[in-house]
């Protein structure tokens, strides 16, 4: 977890002044314990990377190296999303093709982006549009879910998490749309445990990982006693923190990228289509 958090500083996931997710959002995301989080948060703050403040949560106050930002430079191994968006805003229409499990990272993004807009007077494209695929919310997955057969308590949070995601998205596009930007946002669900991320931004740039699934326990709120908390032992995926390598459209369709690009995208039209 903390070579993870260390890389996203270095990457720009989480750049000078941002503000990390709290406490219990990076437990869940890591797959870890609260004291597991504290300790890791501890030898960042001793580091002098983050410090923490009652009431205002805790923020980045120094970056550890620094790193180019362009995403050909991460070619090849892994790579963030941060600068693919960045880049793209630069531009006067931008376009995500977006295949997840929450949509989780990509809202952070994009609010990231639309408070440049609003707050700091960063140029603003003159259209957005965004297609997501998201898995199937009537049926369970196979991940994340209870461990125990016929406990759906895991499944139901998962579709809550899934749910305030959907609204905050509403209430992006929403503004988005009152800082002059025509936005589209259309989602779309298929009936599948997705095995990975996907993220095509204008039809050139592509970021693919697969989900790596590990049991872990989850708290949710005890049944009849909802201000308690009990652990459940679940099937999960890492989501904070998970590899993402980029590839990209080239002139030569023979190349590696271009046939990976070419047949996962594809793979998404395919489903946005027949859905």
């Amino acid at each position: 977890m903390e070579s993870v958090l260390r890389e996203q500083m270095e990457n720009g996931t989480y750049p000078l002044e941002a503000r990390l997710p709290s406490q219990r959002q990076l437990a869940d995301g890591f797959g870890v314990s609260r004291d597991t989080v504290q300790r890791v948060l501890a030898r960042l703050t001793e580091d002098g990377l983050i410090e923490t403040r009652g009431g205002s949560g805790t923020r980045v106050i120094r970056v550890p190296n620094s790193r180019p930002q362009s995403p050909q430079s991460q070619r090849p191994g892994s790579a963030s999303l941060k600068p693919l968006i960045e880049q793209a805003f630069q531009q006067t229409e931008v376009s995500l093709d977006v295949a997840t499990l929450t949509a989780e990272t990509l809202l952070r993004h994009l609010r990231n982006q639309h408070d440049l807009i609003a707050l700091e007077g960063a140029s603003a494209p003159e259209r957005l549009r965004i297609r997501m695929l998201l898995p199937w919310t009537t049926e369970r997955l196979a991940y994340p879910r209870a461990l125990e057969a016929g406990d759906t308590r895991i499944w139901e949070r998962w579709r809550t998490m899934v749910r305030e995601n959907g609204i905050q998205l509403d209430e992006l596009k929403a503004g988005f749309a009152g800082l002059g930007v025509e936005t589209e946002v259309e989602i779309r669900r298929i009936p599948v445990t997705p095995q990975f991320k996907l993220y095509v931004i204008n039809d050139e740039h592509m970021l693919f990982g697969p989900y790596s699934v590990l049991p872990r326990t989850i708290k949710v709120p005890r049944e009849g006693h909802p201000d308690e908390d009990e652990t459940v032992d679940s099937l999960d995926v890492l989501g904070l923190g998970a590899t993402l390598s980029y590839h990209r459209l080239e002139a030569d369709e023979r190349t590696h990228d271009s046939v990976f690009f070419t047949s996962m995208t594809e793979w998404f039209s395919s489903n946005w289509n027949h859905i």
